[in-house]
């Protein structure tokens, strides 16, 4: 299975490597297509006096340094078109953010770039719509349809992150795993999905004890793979604090998803 597991967003050197190098037998497990994640920005933060990140030049250095030293690959988030180019010479992966999945210009980049696109659907999509972003991407790579087989080949993903319910509320609609895996490959990003929009007084809140039961069920559905954001210790975190997993016990989950995939195999 894809799992794509790391902070959410670069804190500092240190607890960057400290976090890859805990992560470390997940890519050398042969069952596992492993990509580190990490976000150089967040330039989609509730507040102003939020911390972002370091940036573009310096935080793509450490990730880097991090694809050179464990040999990872990396995704990392792009916001606008001119990130693309340089994000592309590192990553392996460029995510285009739930709040952009339907900006076209850096669909269009990014898809040229040559990186597989991971598609994360907005909060306010219909699950079926986002077959057109994935025809955004497709185009622009000179394919005509989208379909699962398609997409896959051509490094077209979907993420699944939860959808808007009421005001600083979030739920999973396990339908919508099923109806876009018909046109891309689609990941369960359980971490986001307990995240609480805006619940935090000026910053998103989130309630993790629902990151297993959540990815427990996507595995049971059928996913292509996994997106969970994990830190050492959460409660410290500069971002996501609330909805991240602590690294312990990320893998007891996907222990239980493994578990749960292999019963469906029997």
């Amino acid at each position: 299975m894809i799992l794509i597991a790391g902070p959410c967003v670069i804190e500092d050197k240190e607890t960057l490597r400290e976090i890859a190098l805990r992560l470390k037998s997940y890519h050398e497990d042969d069952e596992i297509d492993f990509y580190f994640k990490a976000s150089f920005d967040k330039a989609n933060r509730t507040s102003l006096d939020s911390y972002r990140g370091p940036g573009v030049h310096e935080g793509l250095e450490m990730l880097r340094e991090i694809k050179e030293e464990f040999g990872y690959k990396i995704l990392t988030d792009v916001h606008e078109v001119w990130q693309v180019q340089i994000a592309s010479k590192v990553a392996d992966i460029l995510q285009i953010p739930a709040f952009l999945c339907r900006q076209t210009d850096l669909l269009v980049e990014a898809s040229k770039s040559g990186a597989i696109i991971n598609i994360k659907k907005g909060q306010f999509m219909n699950p079926s719509d986002m077959e057109y972003s994935v025809l955004k991407a497709l185009k622009s790579r000179g394919i005509e349809r989208a379909k699962y087989e398609v997409s896959k080949h051509s490094g077209v993903w979907l993420t699944e992150r939860g959808s808007s319910f009421g005001y600083g509320n979030l739920v999973v609609d396990m339908r919508s795993l099923v109806i876009m895996r018909e046109f891309a490959p689609v990941i369960f990003d359980a971490t986001h999905s307990v995240q609480m929009p805006g619940a935090g007084g000026g910053k998103s809140s989130g309630k993790r004890e629902f990151v297993a039961p959540l990815a427990r069920a996507a595995a049971a559905v059928g996913v292509d793979g996994f997106f969970f954001e994990t830190h050492i210790d959460p409660s410290k975190a500069l971002s996501d604090g609330d909805n991240m997993l602590p690294l312990d016990e990320l893998r007891v989950v996907v222990e239980d998803i493994r578990n749960i995939q292999k019963a469906l195999e029997q």
